[in-house]
């Protein structure tokens, strides 16, 4: 089985090789955690945690560093305006340590709704100021920075390369420059190492910049900038280089850019060697934004009645690098889909293996069929996460299913094939679907003899009986066959 993934360093579908055999080491940019996560924030980690669960059945040992971002990230995603977590703590009366706690919380508790896969790190940036300061001292020592007046900036025409990650066109950026450009920087592209503190002013989160590091030769008062973080804490964690390293497209043309930029000119080495970016969600065809008041979170979806692993599969029936598009319409096809594929995963509690003789063709067939839509599912999400195509996979499986007799169904050949769905697209379509009481399946026999006896007046009883369970009875010629309703 063979591995490939779009990487946006050679622009192409490449093998993957990783650095050492048999381990991957894996970095993915977090949330900044000033305010809740959208679905489309959401989509993002999602999808890494996908890229996780398919490496990891392709025998692969992961080592995953996911940053929280807590300091340094302005509302410009640049080097302009406002720290979005001070802007945080001002709009609901707090410290921005406590609005960065508090979003944190919430994002791992999102995570665990979602079913995403915990980072073997979680690191925040406030806890690697030490590692940044001495990324930006290596910095400054090889010649690639300068200070202005509201910080310390890296050099991009010190670093030959810097526009080829995002094929960036430097000389139009020069000619295009407006006139509130910053004057004082050397080049548009140039972007900020470490802030300082406005004159006059006190933040939530500072930290002295060292006197070595600073052209006055003094202490002064700042905070990292956004893209610096990121270098450092993977350097720190995983290593000068990478084997794989994601984020959204919007990353490209700056944040993984400045970090190939600063990464290597201090290491000297190639900082990922797999870079991987998932396309946009919008919501009923729109950027999503605050104007608009579009920006569902999981907590509205709940409101609405909805399961966080609703989510999670509608985000994974596009392709990563698609575009997608969010709307309730959608989501609720999404749970209608989770809802079939779950009662497909509870026949495993009515057919049993022993129903089955050897030899018989009929069976057998089908047995082989699942065994093989298993290992058609690992190979189609190994070629470059493919998850709509392995649903669709899913889909004509299960299609199978429901079209044989209940004592056609090979329970281990249908186990195992559920087992290897939750492991690739972490639906949890086993841990959710326990086998009904004995008092309901009872309840069941006791409604089939009725119907024999053509006492419909009984039957009726107990299918709303039943019901109050959340289970219906769908009767077919091979027997009658529960599902559930919720």
């Amino acid at each position: 089985m063979s591995l490939q993934f779009h990487n946006q360093l050679s622009k192409n579908i490449d093998a993957f090789q990783p650095i050492t055999a048999g381990k991957v080491s894996l970095y993915t940019c977090g949330p900044t955690v000033y305010n809740f996560l959208t679905v489309g924030n959401w989509t993002a980690y999602v999808y890494w945690d996908t890229l996780v669960r398919v490496l990891t059945a392709n025998n692969l040992e992961v080592t995953r560093v996911m940053n929280i971002t807590d300091v340094g990230h302005l509302v410009s995603d640049a080097d302009d305006g406002e720290d979005k977590l001070e802007k945080g703590a001002k709009r609901e009366g707090k410290t921005a340590w406590e609005v960065a706690q508090f979003y944190t919380d919430d994002f791992l508790a999102g995570m665990r709704a979602l079913n995403l896969i915990p980072p073997t790190y979680i690191p925040k940036a406030t806890e690697y100021i030490e590692q940044q300061l001495d990324l930006v001292r290596t910095l400054k020592d090889k010649g690639y920075t300068y200070q202005i007046s509201d910080g310390i900036y890296y050099d991009t025409a010190k670093f030959p390369t810097y526009g080829d990650f995002a094929d960036l066109d430097l000389d139009a950026q020069k000619a295009g420059a407006r006139v509130e450009f910053n004057p004082e920087k050397r080049n548009p592209s140039d972007f900020a190492l470490w802030k300082f503190t406005t004159e006059g002013e006190k933040r939530d989160m500072e930290w002295a910049t060292p006197s070595d590091l600073t052209d006055e030769g003094i202490e002064r008062p700042g905070f990292p900038g956004w893209h610096l973080e990121c270098s450092a804490m993977s350097m720190t964690l995983l290593g000068d280089t990478i084997d794989i390293h994601t984020g959204g497209i919007d990353h490209i043309p700056v944040h993984h850019t400045n970090e190939i930029a600063q990464s290597e000119a201090a290491t000297g080495v190639q900082f990922a060697n797999y870079w991987l970016h998932n396309n946009h969600l919008k919501v009923n065809g729109t950027k999503i934004s605050k104007s608009l008041g579009n920006g569902y979170t999981l907590q509205d979806l709940g409101e609405k009645g909805y399961d966080p692993l609703d989510l999670r599969l509608f985000i994974l029936q596009s392709h990563y690098r698609t575009e997608g598009n969010f709307t309730f319409d959608n989501l609720t096809a999404a749970r209608n889909r989770r809802l079939n594929w779950r009662n497909v995963a509870a026949l495993r509690h009515q057919t049993h293996d022993t129903l089955q003789t050897d030899g018989d063709t009929e069976t057998d067939s089908k047995t082989v069929s699942l065994y093989a839509a298993a290992q058609k599912l690992v190979e189609t999400l190994s070629d470059d996460l493919n998850t709509a195509e392995g649903m669709a996979i899913i889909d004509g499986a299960f299609d199978s299913v429901l079209a044989s007799r209940l004592d056609r169904i090979h329970q281990h050949a249908l186990v195992s094939f559920l087992e290897t769905i939750d492991q690739l697209y972490g639906l949890k379509l086993l841990e959710t679907t326990p086998d009904i009481s004995d008092d309901n399946k009872r309840l069941i026999l006791e409604r089939a003899r009725a119907r024999e006896n053509k006492d419909y007046a009984r039957s009726d009883e107990i299918r709303d009986e039943l019901a109050k369970s959340g289970i219906a009875v769908r009767d077919t010629a091979s027997g009658p066959i529960w599902e559930y309703t919720r």
